[in-house]
């Protein structure tokens, strides 16, 4: 199993990325997939997690209203749409793909979103 981030990059305040995860050797609407960060010197959280037909969705608070969490099932793709980027939102971004069935998961190698001017 391979999930490979990319999208990342420096941004101003304000600004918008979108990232997107290939996932690949899984059967993927099997998987919930989540995207999670952390900043230098914090804990890994969660940002967003859809389920596998995408039928339930769930943000932190932090970014709600701001980051859009989807997936193409077609194309074993899961996205991140950020608007509204803030300082704060600068950190390595993981993609995160937990089995329904199974419960086993699979990480990322991880992405860099930097906000600043």
């Amino acid at each position: 199993v391979q999930l490979v981030e990319s999208g990342g990059g420096l941004v101003q305040p304000g600004g918008s990325l979108r990232l997107s995860c290939a996932a690949s050797a899984l059967t993927f609407s099997w998987y919930d997939m989540s995207w999670y960060r952390q900043a230098p010197g914090k804990e890994r959280e969660l940002v967003a997690l859809i389920t596998g037909v995408g039928e339930g969705l769930n943000y932190a608070d932090s970014v709600k209203r701001r980051f859009t969490i989807s997936r193409d099932n077609a194309k074993n793709t899961v996205y991140l749409q950020m608007n509204s980027l803030k300082p704060e939102d600068t950190a390595v971004y993981y993609c995160h793909a937990r089995s329904r069935i199974s419960g086993t998961f699979y990480w990322g190698q991880g992405t860099q979103v930097t906000v600043s001017s």
